[in-house]
């Protein structure tokens, strides 16, 4: 059976979404619900609208329909910058990095600190400092302290070091929510471990994740519910801990039906 959380208000919700690419259905009246401090997986075949899904709640997608709620109030995003302004970061496959840019300018890209005063205020000078020194402080307390220089351009880095500073940044900004999208996919097995680590340090600082991965392994060991989506709608919820992969593969497939205690609304 899932996890009771009948006495909990979800912080972030989603009713009858529906999304349309002329005559594709992408979201069919779909739902959606995350609750404070869990890991909620979003788990579907391929052109099931997972996608679809988290990109209106993350901003990239204006549904046609439906209502998107953050701590019960009504919210309209029309890009991702709106969602980030309303705390909501994301953590894309790509990384969303420039790899030319310093760790510290990756971090603050798009919301650099200025020095107090009339340089900052009409000559936008940025203060470099502040920001190595924000930047240090974040990746510290994720524990990534195998980054020794600040400075150094993120395409010195490796995989696994990049995608720290991906999931870095969306811990530091993300207020409300994180989104992460296949965050192992391009990893090896060592790097793979060092991020599914970073996603439960996220989550022991109180912050709700909204995991998006193919990786059931992964899936089963960090999540604490299993959002299944398929044919654009969400077709169940389970618990990991009462279902084993190989059935959350077959009610994501249409193998098998899930059980009434695990069917969606």
């Amino acid at each position: 059976m899932t996890r009771d959380t009948s006495k909990r208000e979800p912080i972030l919700t989603a009713r009858n979404l529906v999304k349309r690419y002329g005559r594709v259905v992408a979201l069919d009246h779909t739902d959606f619900d995350l609750y404070p401090g869990e890991i909620l997986a979003v788990i579907g075949d391929n052109g099931a609208g997972k996608s679809t899904l988290i990109k209106a709640i993350s901003g990239a997608v204006v549904p046609d329909e439906g209502e998107i709620r953050l701590e019960g109030s009504p919210i309209h995003f029309t890009s991702p910058m709106d969602a980030r302004e309303a705390g909501i970061e994301t953590v894309y496959q790509n990384l969303a990095l420039s790899p030319a840019l310093s760790i510290a300018d990756n971090m603050f890209m798009g919301r650099e600190m200025r020095v107090p005063g009339f340089f900052g205020k009409y000559f936008r000078k940025l203060d470099r400092k502040a920001m190595e020194r924000v930047a240090r402080e974040k990746l510290n307390d994720l524990g990534l302290l195998t980054i020794q220089n600040i400075n150094q351009a993120v395409e010195t880095l490796s995989g696994g070091q990049r995608q720290g500073i991906a999931v870095a940044r969306a811990a530091a900004f993300g207020s409300k929510v994180v989104i992460m999208d296949e965050p192992t996919a391009a990893l090896g097995v060592k790097e793979s471990r060092r991020v599914l680590e970073l996603i439960k340090d996220v989550k022991a600082r109180g912050l709700p994740i909204v995991l998006i991965s193919h990786n059931m392994p992964h899936v089963f060991e960090v999540a604490d519910r299993i959002h299944i989506h398929r044919l654009g709608r969400r077709h169940a919820v389970i618990d990991p801990k009462d279902f084993s992969m190989s059935d959350a593969v077959a009610i994501m497939t249409g193998a098998m039906e899930p059980p009434e205690n695990a069917q969606a609304a």
